[in-house]
């Protein structure tokens, strides 16, 4: 399994210059057995964090048009960056859904933007839809490694209720995009239902935050 320093699970592991919490009861241990030790026979606590697995669903149906598109544009480069050594899979939807990115392939962030932005703002919003495709990208990563994070006005006209599709996955973090046409209660619920959060983005400046905050400590 792969893993990186930062916020997770407490571990002990040979020190590398990078921490300095010593674990008395491993570092003893090693002493018994080495009584000169070399530097990586310091054992020491760090916290390891597994890589995260997350799919984000970019709402481009006929509501997201304008000044929205900048957002999107804003969402993917953030959640690109904020993700740079993690598995991260796209979603473009309305009516329908297009998967854009498969979770774990090559992250080219322009190349994303400029096949979000050819995609015509068109037809209806079906939420449920992209959620469907998350779960199924999602399906052989641990729980507690995975989650999808949606980007739309909630304003769900079309396909089948999306709350208990949001129950199903690991975790569901929402960007409720509210610069126009928005369902917050939706948006709010979904989020409940996902057990994650739910932030309302009033522009392309808000998204970065957002991303941030919808990300600490994980």
């Amino acid at each position: 399994m792969t893993t990186r320093r930062g916020i997770g699970e407490l571990v002990s592991t040979p020190y590398r210059g990078t921490s300095d919490e010593i674990d008395l009861d491993r570092t003893i241990e090693v002493l018994a057995e080495h009584p000169v030790p070399d530097d990586e026979d310091i054992v020491v606590r760090e916290r390891m964090r597994t890589t995260r697995s997350v799919v984000l669903l970019v709402d481009v149906s006929g509501s997201m048009r304008g000044e929205r598109i900048k957002t999107a544009a804003a969402t993917v480069g953030a959640v690109s960056s904020e993700l740079s050594h993690d598995a991260l899979g796209v979603v473009a939807f309305w009516s329908d859904a297009a998967l854009l990115l498969k979770l774990g392939d090559a992250v080219r962030p322009m190349e994303l933007l400029d096949s979000i932005l050819r995609i015509p703002a068109r037809g209806l919003t079906n939420v449920a839809f992209p959620l469907e495709v998350a779960q199924r990208q999602l399906e052989r990563v641990p729980a507690r490694d995975a989650r999808v994070v949606l980007l739309s006005d909630c304003v769900h006209n079309a396909g089948p209720d999306p709350r208990p599709l949001a129950a199903r996955l690991p975790r569901l973090d929402v960007m409720l995009d509210a610069t126009g046409e928005k369902d917050v209660a939706l948006g709010r619920e979904l989020a409940a239902r996902g057990r994650g959060v739910c932030r309302v983005i009033h522009g392309y400046r808000d998204v970065a935050p957002a991303v941030s905050e919808i990300f600490t400590g994980r």
